[in-house]
């Protein structure tokens, strides 16, 4: 991934926070005919590893390798920047639009599992930990251990070994502080609610102290 080092998210916890949060990513490998294969399937970052499972009838898993290598794209809020949020326009007008987003690549290798104890496990994990914010949480035990058997028939899991973690936050850190005000105040006012959450996010990685212009 292309980070410039005014975009490098070097902070772990933010980055471990940022995946959380989204709680899925594009899963790439590329198949032996040379040609890649994306899914978008819900993640667990579990130390080392990321883990996925995905439907049996989709054929993607089928062209995964043993120690295949792969790329897993995990993309937080994103949002159009436009240059007519910029003060620094109406001065010298040398500005153009832009694309604000956070992400986190993961580059690594993945293995293909069909032990129904390690799919068991592995949706359980991933059941309790976004079933826990709850009042009255779900569990897998919930349901009929026939059924739940039934339904891990259906999966497969992909075990991925991470080499490599890279986060980028392109938050128009290279403009100055008047021009983030500009983007921030833009996004609150006219951008969806994807907009917001950039413009949040923007706020958040001014150096503290700083305060945005409320307009």
């Amino acid at each position: 991934m292309y980070v410039p080092r005014f975009n490098v998210m070097a902070d772990g916890e933010e980055i471990r926070r940022l995946v959380t949060t989204v709680g899925s990513a594009q899963l790439v490998t590329v198949a032996d005919d040379g040609y890649p294969a994306a899914t978008l399937l819900p993640v667990l970052w579990d130390d080392d590893r990321l883990v996925f499972h995905m439907a049996r009838a989709n054929p993607h898993w089928k062209s995964i390798r043993p120690a295949s290598p792969a790329l897993a794209v995990v993309m937080g809020a994103d949002a159009y920047v436009s240059a007519a949020w910029y003060p620094s326009k109406a001065e010298h007008g040398r500005v153009v639009p832009t694309w604000n987003y956070s992400a986190v690549h993961f580059t690594g290798r993945v293995e293909v599992h069909h032990d129904p104890d390690w799919l068991l496990e592995a949706v359980t994990h991933l059941t309790d930990t976004h079933e826990g914010r709850r009042t009255e949480p779900w569990t897998v035990d919930d349901a009929p251990p026939r059924y739940i058997e039934k339904q891990l028939r259906a999966i497969v899991g992909i075990e991925f070994r991470i080499e490599q973690v890279e986060g980028k936050a392109k938050l128009s850190q290279n403009r100055d502080d008047a021009d983030v005000d500009g983007v921030i105040a833009g996004l609150r006012r006219e951008g969806a609610e994807r907009g917001h959450l950039v413009a949040e996010a923007m706020a958040a990685a001014r150096p503290s102290g700083r305060v945005a212009d409320p307009r």
